[in-house]
């Protein structure tokens, strides 16, 4: 039983969520999923009074995940970089939403490392850059520097298409080409946007969403391309991608994961992501979804938003949502994360990192999970100190 105590989200209401979780071949049960209906609620004037009940909730008997095993790792320490030795708690892997190099792997790599990262999320959101050997060469040499990769597909690839026209079809060979590009560098993810609503009602939108998923899913073990895919909650609140569709894709096919970003979320709820309870309920439900061992993958940035939409990426600092806050709440758990950065700069990149990493090491939490792993013979991970170029 999956116990969450405490966790919150905005707007000062306790809601939960009815959500349908039926697989291909049954019928229409559902799963009672403790996360605020985000696109109906009408956001208070002032600062947000946060207070949502969180319910006990199985999810993983009716998502088949049998029983709950979380891991958690030492991240390891960078290489040709200083390290404090202090423990930080579960897998944090931390590092940028775009490639820091389109030169060679090398020069990628070694920024990357330069900088203190453990994870890229290599971006083709405007199109194709990479070659497949140029993705082999970087998944050796991010193999043997500890650096976890993730790709993100064209904006373009989506499915839960109105026809099955050539829209479609390109869609499907985007969602294919970066299938194959993760199988070649040995990316953990292919991330995705869920697409539109286009006219339909919310639920025959996501059920056409999952159909083509599964088309696509068909497709790709074919081709020894069957890798996970992540759905990304989005920042509009009268499109798909809330996170309840997020979380009830995910749901339903256990191959796709949640993509949590969560300055998405802080703008869709008028700035509500400001204590720990709201990212901490999230997480909580994310983790009932996710099978035993896989990270949460994070989208993270400072956002500037109007009328419960985003607007644009912000310099860190600028806007109102903190890493502080998501850090604490990763505490509570032991699943691995993974936390892409997709702020503007570099200079911001850092302060979320540093953030994170701080609240993981300072936390009482942190330092009682640590010494459990320690005591069981887990390694331990180091904070690298902060260098920009």
């Amino acid at each position: 039983m999956i116990r969450a105590e405490g966790a919150r989200c905005v707007l000062g209401q306790r809601v939960a969520i009815a959500l349908p979780v039926r697989r291909p071949h049954e019928g229409g049960d559902d799963l009672e999923v403790p996360f605020v209906d985000l696109r109906r609620l009408t956001p208070e004037v002032g600062e947000a009074k946060v207070d949502v009940e969180l319910q006990q909730i199985d999810a993983r008997r009716v998502l088949g995940h049998g029983k709950k095993r979380r891991s958690g790792i030492g991240r390891q320490p960078p290489r040709g970089r200083a390290c404090a030795s202090v423990p930080i708690v579960g897998a944090l892997h931390f590092g940028p939403a775009r490639c820091p190099s389109r030169e060679s792997p090398d020069e990628a790599v070694r920024i990357l490392l330069d900088r203190g990262y453990t994870a890229l999320e290599i971006d083709f959101e405007g199109g194709f850059w990479m070659e497949y050997p140029w993705a082999e060469r970087l998944g050796e040499l991010a193999a043997e520097a500890g650096i976890v990769l993730s790709v993100h597909a064209p904006i373009a690839g989506f499915m839960g298409h109105l026809e099955r026209d050539k829209k479609f079809r390109m869609a499907v060979g985007m969602l294919d080409h970066s299938a194959g590009i993760a199988v070649a560098c040995g990316a953990e993810l292919v991330v995705f946007h869920p697409g539109f609503l286009l006219g339909r009602e919310r639920a025959a939108a996501l059920d056409a969403l999952v159909e083509q998923l599964q088309e696509l899913r068909e497709r790709l073990e074919g081709k020894g391309r069957a890798v996970p895919f992540g759905i990304e909650i989005m920042g509009r609140v009268r499109e798909l991608g809330s996170a309840e569709d997020v979380f009830h894709v995910a749901a339903r096919l256990p191959w796709v994961r949640p993509v949590l970003d969560f300055a998405h979320l802080h703008a869709v709820t008028d700035g509500g992501f400001t204590g720990v309870d709201p990212f901490a309920g999230v997480l909580e439900v994310a983790d009932g979804i996710l099978e035993p061992g896989a990270p949460f993958h994070v989208h993270f940035s400072d956002i500037a938003f109007a009328n419960r939409n985003e607007t644009k990426h912000l310099p860190y600092g600028e806007g109102t949502l903190r890493a502080d806050p998501l850090g604490e709440a990763l505490v509570r758990f032991e699943r691995p994360a993974t936390v892409i950065s997709e702020s503007p700069d570099e200079a911001s990149s850092q302060a979320i990192f540093s953030a994170l990493a701080s609240k993981l090491v300072a936390s009482p939490a942190a330092g009682a999970s640590s010494s459990k792993r320690r005591a069981k013979g887990t390694a331990s991970a180091s904070r690298p100190r902060s260098r920009r170029n």
